[in-house]
């Protein structure tokens, strides 16, 4: 199985053991809405661009509304389960699923994880980081083009790559999969230190940042 595959799966367990209504890291979500999101961004295109466009942005929310009334939450699950139709880009393209999902998935899996009481970080296999870390060094920019300051992202080992040119800066260290996390909005519960002004600091991690 490649990483999406997996991840896929592992949030499809947790999500049919916790049922419909525990709580995520979406704000607004519960495990309910956030299924429904993920079948929506698969199977409705008509709908998805609204995810990142923000002139869309009501027309998904009403997308993904009526997906989660017409489908019975496991039915839901399952449709996540089996992945994207064929008739779609992911299914069209060869390699498009793990080269866009595996972050989208390993990012709401702990979404899911990280909202329940007693959480802890699990083992990242060495490749998936290394995955995570190529992922940072060309798209930090992106993900960070919100930040209030700069941002430099530095791996434990002291590699570093820029995430915004700004002043004053903060330097987030922590290990790819963490800071993953943190570049997609989650500072709150991204394992990962900073190091800058206290005022930088507060200002990043209060801070709406992602893709």
């Amino acid at each position: 199985m490649t990483h999406a595959q997996t991840e896929r799966a592992a949030l499809c367990d947790l999500l049919d053991r916790l049922g419909p209504e525990a709580p995520t890291l979406c704000e607004g979500w519960a495990t309910a809405d956030l299924t429904a999101h993920l079948v929506l961004r698969e199977r409705r295109l008509d709908a998805a661009p609204g995810i990142a466009l923000p002139f869309m942005a009501g027309y998904t929310a009403a997308v993904q509304e009526r997906v989660k009334r017409r489908h019975p939450y496991p039915e839901l699950v399952e449709l996540v389960r089996q992945g994207p139709p064929r008739w779609t880009p992911y299914g069209l393209v060869p390699g498009l699923d793990e080269i866009v999902n595996t972050a989208e998935f390993f990012v709401h899996h702990e979404d899911v994880r990280r909202a329940q009481a007693g959480w802890e970080p699990r083992v990242v296999p060495r490749d998936l980081q290394e995955t995570f870390w190529k992922r940072l060094r060309g798209g930090a920019r992106l993900f960070l083009r919100k930040a209030p300051v700069g941002v430099v992202l530095r791996r434990p080992d002291g590699t570093k790559t820029a995430g915004r040119m700004a002043e004053p800066a903060v330097v987030v260290t922590g290990e790819p999969s963490e800071l993953l996390l943190f570049a997609f909005g989650r500072q709150a519960h991204a394992r990962v230190t900073y190091d800058g002004d206290a005022a930088a600091v507060a200002r990043l991690q209060d801070a709406r940042l992602g893709p």
